[in-house]
This record gives C-alpha cells, structure tokens and sequence, in this order.
C-alpha cells in the first residue's frame, strides 16, 4: 500500500531518509531538518506531528519503493545472476554518487532495542521481503543450474543480504564518502561464491 504525501510532506520525507542514512534515528532531530527543508518545525509538526510518525512513514515509502524496484527487476532481468548483480548495482551507484550510501533500515536495524515498536515491525518487515526475493532469485538460479547452494534458499539469502549490507558499513569506513568499489567488489564476491561452477 503506497504511501500518499502533499509535496511539501514529500520533501520533508526524502531529507529525512538522507538523514536516517547518515546517522539513524537517534542522528537528527527536527532542528536538522528544518535547516535542511528550510521550514520551521512547527510546519514540520504540522505534517509529522512526532518523529516517530515521520520516521514511521518514511521507511513505509521506502519498503514500497523497494518492493516496487525488486518487482520491476523481476519484469526486466530475467537471468538470476544478472538480478543479483543489478541489485548489487543500484546500492553502488547510491554510494558512489552520495544519494544513498547506507540503507535506512540496515541503520535503523542496529538501533531496534532503542526505536519505536510500530518502525521496528516495519523494518522487520523490509528484511522479510528483500529476503523472500533474493530466496526466489536463488531458487531461480538453481532451477537454471547456476548457483549451488550451502544451505536453504532462506539462509543463502540472508547471507547475501547480510553480506551486501555489511559491505555498505565496510565502503562506509574506508572512506568519508563511501567507498563503491569495495562495497561493489565485496558484493561481486558473493555472487560469485553462488555460482554452480565452482
């Protein structure tokens, strides 16, 4: 179910991801972003009436926008390591050029004890679903005789996924602005550690 916003809630929201990417929950307050959106935080307030209202639904729009880019994946790249690889792609790019260089749930991820309970579940939620993809993208891979895997689908899949995130936090600490080409080559790593030959 997408998520409906005005413009101006719109824009609030996408400096708000930017900021969850940089630091998390507990990183920004409403003084940051109405120093970024350039509105004062009761027009904030107005739109978002707490943090956690405004964080809630900003990772909402993000699991969305994620279910919606890993569908459009599916439609357009039917070879499952070439999805891998294009998936593995996009967050290289979001490093590369700055827009994205963390995903806002892995942060939020390390901060679960401490969030709201109602932005936990949905952070729980983001994992279930990039992880029942990758499982069908695995399970697919098999079926073409491409990958071998260890151990079930699920557990392969949450180890690729647990590997393309740790490799956001290791492109992170090499450099201020975030290393793709570890992060990218770390990821290609672990495609290739899937492939049936071996």
């Amino acid at each position: 179910m997408s998520v409906e916003l005005s413009p101006r809630a719109t824009e609030i929201a996408e400096h708000t991801k930017q900021l969850l990417a940089a630091g998390g929950y507990h990183g920004f307050s409403y003084a940051d972003l109405s120093e970024r959106v350039n509105i004062g935080k009761a027009s904030i307030h107005h739109h978002f009436p707490s943090k956690a209202d405004l964080v809630l639904t900003v990772v909402k729009r993000h699991r969305d926008q994620a279910r919606d880019g890993l569908a459009a994946l599916d439609q357009h790249v039917t070879d499952p390591t070439a999805r891998l690889t294009a998936y593995a792609n996009y967050w290289a790019e979001c490093i590369r050029d700055g827009s994205m260089p963390m995903c806002i749930c892995a942060m939020l991820a390390a901060e679960l004890p401490m969030i709201p309970a109602d932005i936990a579940d949905e952070v729980r939620r983001y994992f279930d679903d990039l992880t029942a993809w990758l499982a069908s993208v695995l399970e697919a891979g098999v079926a073409k005789g491409q990958f071998r895997l260890n151990g079930s689908a699920l557990v392969e899949a949450q180890a690729f996924m647990s590997t393309v995130h740790g490799a956001m936090l290791t492109a992170r600490a090499l450099a201020n602005v975030g290393n793709a080409d570890a992060f990218q080559a770390i990821a290609q790593v672990a495609i290739s550690r899937l492939s049936s030959k071996k």
